[in-house]
């Protein structure tokens, strides 16, 4: 990781945080030409396109309702009831989120309100490919069965045997899930866009993905929904004198330990700290079963921040606006008020970042790569739809009449103004 000390008020410069691009234009190519022909091709492009890249053959996609009963009949029960646990949390937190419809009455008897509709359909993307993630399904699936979706598909690639693991669909099992199929990468965000003779177009997309997917995501936007186009996950760690260099350590790795292109941040303001985390990375480096993965990770996308005060320190995280932040502070709740972007905030020392990936309850799909300055987890509002609701009395027009025909008047549109004042014709006669 390497070292920089910021000056009173300097903040991270763009160059320096080398934020990656969620795909780059080749991929951006490739993934296209996928799209295209999927569009063109349907289940016969799928099936071209499952044996190239996950080199299977397969003949139907759908995950059948006996695959499902055995895949939980082969599942750790601990590993079952941990599900069971996080699923439970999970849906409590998005059950907090639901926003019910509205509508208020003037005097004058006009009507304005906001109508709550659940999207009819959606598409969950769930990764296969350097590690599985059943969590990722309850985080996506969980939240749209709480705004009411009916219809909740999942894809996910198939393993070597052309089966899916048996946890990631004891997950969707738990969480809801409506149909699944064994259908990958950019070829599933195409099938789940324009839809095949096998898998029923959806309203909206959701999930993470690596490079393929996100360019896959970013090109059907606008003819299907989408959350967000995710790029490499981040943690940043704040901290001061403290902090626990181990905490610090292990908290870096375990964001480290998804990605090769993972980025991670140590904003600290203890300048003696920073050699006793990397002793510390050292030695968990050396029990780490992804190490390699781990180590490339911190030491191409891993940068310390040594601030002068906390006011820089801030100045940073909130420059930075990472996707995890973590606060490793004396009195972490008191700073809160004072970051501005982060997609999850963790606070004190027995908070990893690990609870909110598994059972905490909020959403672990986070706005990435700087954009938490403007973008929300995933949630339960990215299930549903908002349409405005006006109903107007004979008063009610009448009293504001003047005022829609005076600025209809002012941007040249007649047959607006008219269209007002047209009702009132006759209307005392």
């Amino acid at each position: 990781m390497r070292v920089i000390t910021l000056e009173p008020g300097q903040k991270p410069s763009a160059e320096l945080l080398r934020r990656m691009a969620a795909f780059d234009p080749a991929v951006q190519q490739s993934a296209a030409a996928i799209i295209a022909a999927v569009r063109e091709r349907g289940d016969e492009a799928l099936r071209e396109l499952t044996l190239k890249f996950d080199k299977v053959e397969l003949t139907d996609f759908l995950v059948d309702e006996a695959q499902i009963q055995a895949a939980l009949k082969k599942v750790d029960k601990t590993v079952l009831e941990a599900l069971q646990v996080a699923a439970r949390s999970i849906f409590a937190f998005h059950q907090r989120q639901v926003q019910q419809s509205w509508f208020d009455v003037r005097e004058d008897g006009a009507l304005v309100g906001s109508k709550i509709t659940p999207l009819a359909s959606v598409g969950i993307y769930v990764p296969g490919g350097r590690a599985l993630y059943p969590s990722t399904v309850l985080m996506n699936a969980l939240p749209a069965r709480v705004a009411g979706v009916k219809r909740i598909v999942m894809t996910t690639p198939p393993q070597a045997d052309g089966k899916v693991d048996p946890v990631t669909l004891a997950a969707a099992h738990i969480a809801g899930v409506t149909e699944i199929y064994a259908v990958g990468g950019a070829q599933a965000i195409a099938a789940l866009a324009y839809g095949t003779a096998q898998i029923e177009a959806v309203d909206k997309i959701t999930g993470p993905g690596r490079d393929y997917v996100a360019a896959a995501k970013r090109l059907v936007s606008g003819d299907v929904g989408i959350d967000m186009v995710a790029g490499p996950s981040e943690v940043l760690v704040l901290a001061d004198e403290t902090a626990q260099p181990q905490l610090i350590a292990i908290d870096l790795m375990a964001q480290a330990e998804h990605d090769p292109q993972a980025a991670c941040y140590l904003v600290t303001t203890d300048e003696t700290l920073v050699d006793e985390v990397f002793a510390a990375l050292d030695d968990y480096l050396a029990q780490s079963p992804r190490a390699d993965i781990t180590r490339t990770s911190l030491d191409t996308n891993g940068l310390v921040f040594v601030a002068p005060d906390l006011a820089t320190a801030l100045l940073a995280a909130n420059t930075i606006a990472p996707e995890h932040l973590e606060v490793q502070m004396d009195s972490p709740l008191e700073l809160l008020g004072l970051i501005e972007n982060a997609g999850a905030i963790f606070l004190g020392p027995w908070t990893p970042e690990s609870v909110g990936d598994y059972v905490a309850g909020p959403n672990h799909t986070l706005p990435t790569s700087g954009t938490a300055r403007f973008s929300s987890p995933l949630s339960v509002d990215d299930f549903t739809k908002r349409s405005s609701v006006i109903s107007y009395s004979y008063a009610a027009l009448e009293e504001d009449a003047d005022t829609i025909i005076a600025l209809a008047g002012q941007e040249g549109l007649w047959a607006h103004a008219h269209a007002v004042r047209a009702r009132f014709e006759g209307a005392d006669e």
